[in-house]
Formats: C-alpha cells, sequence, structure tokens
C-alpha cells in the first residue's frame, strides 16, 4: 500500500501519539494536516477519527500539530473578501454561555454603527458545555442566522448593516459535520482551540480578530494560530466564561498583536471607563427555566432556548439605552475594539463613541437591518 492511502497514514499516526503518557511521540505539521483533512474528506473510520482528537489532547499537542490541523480546516472552509477594507471577525467561543447572559452577540452591530464592519460567528450548540450560542441570542432577536457566506460578506458592505452573522455550517461544513463525533468524544479537542481562527469573511485591506480565553498559557496559542491564518491583528481578552468581554467588576488582562507581529500583554480596568458592576458579566434572570441535564458535570441545568430569548431582551433593552450591565459588557468590549483598531487615540475615547451609539439609537437600527 502506498503510504498515502488513509488507513496507512491514520494507522501510522495514531500508533505514535496515542501510546500513553510517557511514549507518546509528536507528529508533523504535514502529517497533522494529512491526518485532519482525512477525516475531514469522510476517509478515517469513526473510532480512529475519535483516537486521533483525544491522543492528541492527551499528549498535548505541539505548536507544528495545531498549525496543520488549522492548515486541514483553512483547506476546507469557504472564505470570502467583503467589499470592505477591514472587518473584525469576532470569534466567541463556539460552546456558549451558561452562568451569564452573552451581551457579545450585539457587539457586531454596535462596532457596525461605529462605523467598523464586523462579523461574529458560530454554532447553534457544541459541547462541553452546550450553552447559550451567538446563534440561538441573535435568531431569537430576529437576526438573519444561515446566510450564505457570499450573502453575509455582501452585508457588510451595505451602509444600513454592516455587521453579520456567518454560521459554521455555511462555511466549513466538514468540520460542522464533526459536531456528533465532538459530542462522543466529551473532552475539548483541539478543533475547539482552533474554530475560532478560520477566518470565513476577510477585508480587502485587513481583518482582525477578537477572541476570548480563560487559561494563562492560550493567548500566546491564540496568537500563533491567528498569524497562521492571515488575521493582520487579534485582540485577545481573559473575558467572562472564555468570551470576548472581561470582568466588569474588577482589573482585567488581555493581550494583542498588530501587523503579524508578536502579543503584548495589556491591562484592562473597567473603573477607568465609569464602570463599576457588583458582577463579572450579566447575571442570569432569576425566573429562567431549568432543564434537566442528567450525568452532566459541565452543562449547567438551564433551558438554552429560554436563556437565548432572554439574551436577545437583555441585548435590545441595551440597544435602546437602558442602563445596566449588558450595557456596560457593549461598552467596555466595544472600547477594546476600537481602540485596538486605533481609531481612537484612548479607551475613554472609544467608549464614548459607543455609548453615543446605544443612546442615538444608531446600534439598535443596525440590529435591526440584519433581521431575516
Amino acid at each position: 500500500m502506498s503510504d498515502t492511502d488513509p488507513q496507512v497514514l491514520m494507522r501510522s499516526i495514531i500508533q505514535r501519539i496515542a501510546t500513553g503518557p510517557e511514549l507518546s511521540k509528536d507528529i508533523s505539521q504535514q502529517e497533522a494536516e494529512r491526518g485532519m483533512r482525512t477525516i475531514l474528506d469522510g476517509n478515517a473510520h469513526p473510532v480512529q477519527a475519535a483516537i486521533f482528537l483525544i491522543a492528541l489532547r492527551m499528549k498535548r499537542e505541539t505548536d507544528d500539530e495545531m498549525r496543520g490541523v488549522l492548515d486541514a480546516l483553512l483547506a476546507v472552509t469557504q472564505s470570502v473578501t467583503a467589499e470592505v477594507d477591514e472587518v473584525v471577525d469576532i470569534s466567541d467561543p463556539y460552546d456558549g454561555y451558561n452562568r451569564t447572559l452573552p451581551a457579545a452577540p450585539f457587539l457586531p452591530a454596535v462596532l457596525a454603527a461605529c462605523g467598523v464592519p464586523a462579523i461574529t460567528q458560530g454554532v447553534a450548540s457544541m459541547g462541553p458545555k452546550y450553552g447559550c450560542t451567538h446563534r440561538r441570542v441573535l435568531s431569537a432577536a430576529g437576526a438573519a442566522v444561515d446566510l450564505p457566506v457570499q450573502q453575509a460578506a455582501q452585508r457588510l458592505s451595505d451602509p444600513r448593516i454592516g455587521w453579520a452573522y456567518v454560521d459554521q455550517s455555511k462555511f466549513c461544513p466538514a468540520l460542522h459535520a464533526l459536531t456528533d463525533l465532538r459530542t462522543l468524544v466529551v473532552k475539548r479537542p483541539v478543533l475547539t482551540t482552533i474554530e475560532t481562527s478560520l477566518r470565513p469573511i476577510s477585508g480587502k485591506r485587513k481583518t482582525h480578530l477578537v477572541s476570548g480565553y480563560v487559561h494563562k498559557p492560550y493567548p500566546r496559542i491564540y496568537a500563533l494560530l491567528a498569524r497562521h491564518a492571515g488575521f493582520d491583528s487579534a485582540l485577545l481578552v481573559r473575558g467572562v466564561e472564555g468570551g470576548i468581554i472581561p470582568s466588569l467588576r474588577q482589573a482585567g488582562k488581555g493581550y494583542a498583536f498588530h501587523d503579524k507581529g508578536e502579543e503584548q500583554d495589556f491591562e484592562i480596568n473597567p473603573e477607568s471607563l465609569g464602570i463599576a458592576q457588583t458582577t463579572r458579566g450579566v447575571p442570569l434572570p432569576a425566573d429562567l427555566p431549568q432543564a434537566a441535564r442528567p450525568g452532566d458535570d459541565i452543562a449547567i441545568a438551564v433551558d438554552i432556548d429560554a436563556m437565548g430569548r432572554a439574551a436577545a431582551r437583555a441585548g435590545i433593552a441595551a440597544l435602546e439605552g437602558v442602563d445596566g450591565p449588558v450595557r456596560d459588557s457593549l461598552i467596555l468590549s466595544g472600547a477594546l475594539c476600537l481602540h485596538h483598531l486605533r481609531r481612537f487615540p484612548t479607551l475613554s475615547a472609544a467608549a464614548n463613541a459607543v455609548r453615543a451609539v446605544l443612546d442615538n439609537g444608531a446600534a439598535l437600527a443596525r440590529l435591526h437591518a440584519g433581521a431575516v
């Protein structure tokens, strides 16, 4: 058999990466790409695919292995260049939120109102949290969530809209087809780390990634992947539930790079922008219905559909000018984005620009213009 035979390739890779904590060996970037591409093309047995993902995770993926898997995913991703100079790609965790109401789904409309074309991406549901995702919130708010990638890109140059949601099922159906397999794997595979860097819609001049993290090793990894994927800059925030919005009640940290350079850390102080909430994020409503999830220690027992509707109501209220943690979340995250893009010389000036589009209804108009 040729060494390009899918079964020979997968057998060789698994023999090396799945031999225990002391004897497992790393594979090359090219081998990681070929192994992942074999899975995406449907040429690997599901058992082999699961072993590939969990064995990489258990031995801990190398930089080259992550680059290789990313190369395989980029090769099957539909990527479109929008008719705008710059695009901000907001990539919150695909498995969503289950301890706080997500405000980030409304950030693209806010940025669009500030003159910055923006997208957000995601899925309906993903493990291990199976939380409330951007798709669920935006769908509940009446926004279009099933646009083909080309149509989503066209919305960025529409002067009435300027933002779009794009679903993984549209821009990378081969990866989305692995959702059930990922559920069976249970633990977070390397795909969880990489899928936020796929860049489905780019700007003619520059494309910027905005993403979040929790654990200290990840800013370096996310920055490495963002550069490899071709992002011109990245803003990485230590956010609530791993999202892009930092704590509203205490100082935090973030990392950023520009022009594909090395990432640098910076401090985030919400009080400097006049934000002084008593909670880290947007609290769940006390009357949110519960949902039984027996045997699951990660997913919180709340009704995710009801949570999506509650987040939609809270987000629309914030865009209508209602004070509270959702509004403050959008001010803080929006200011970080605008300042990162060097649209304003200070974070305070950027925050004032966000407040203006919340107060004058411009952000709300962008949200409604993005309706189905």
